[in-house]
């Protein structure tokens, strides 16, 4: 069985769903009223780029605890879409508006993010990470 060694960020399951989730949010929130492009569009627009955004940055800073700490950021924006899309829901935009592809993603992505940061804090803190460009 061949492993396949994580050399950038880019190689992460969980930071290329992320951008799967960026491009879903952009294209559920081009639906949305345009009374609201400055409201959930913009917000939830900011809360999914932030996503990849952190466990790429983590994963260059090198050392566990920051790639542990920008993990658990992006943990945090991802419960801040997941309220965002519920609020959607619920202000019920228009019955065309389908979540099911947000939904998923960030479901799989909330997941992995918590296996990797449980992952992280078990292991031992002695040895950093390897960053390689």
């Amino acid at each position: 069985m061949k492993i396949n060694k994580i050399k950038t960020y880019k190689d992460l399951i969980a930071w290329q769903k992320a951008m799967d989730l960026v491009i879903a949010v952009y294209k559920l929130t081009d639906e949305f009223p345009k009374l609201e492009i400055y409201g959930l569009v913009s917000q939830m627009r900011r809360c999914a780029v932030s996503i990849p955004s952190n466990i790429a940055e983590g994963r260059r800073r090198g050392s566990r605890k920051d790639y542990c700490r920008f993990l658990i950021i992006s943990y945090g924006s991802g419960a801040e879409l997941e309220t965002q899309v519920e609020i959607t829901k619920r202000l019920n935009f228009s019955k065309n508006l389908d979540f099911m592809r947000v939904d998923a993603l960030l479901n799989e992505i909330m997941r992995m993010l918590n296996k990797m940061i449980s992952g992280l804090k078990a292991e031992p803190k002695t040895h950093n990470l390897q960053v390689t460009t």
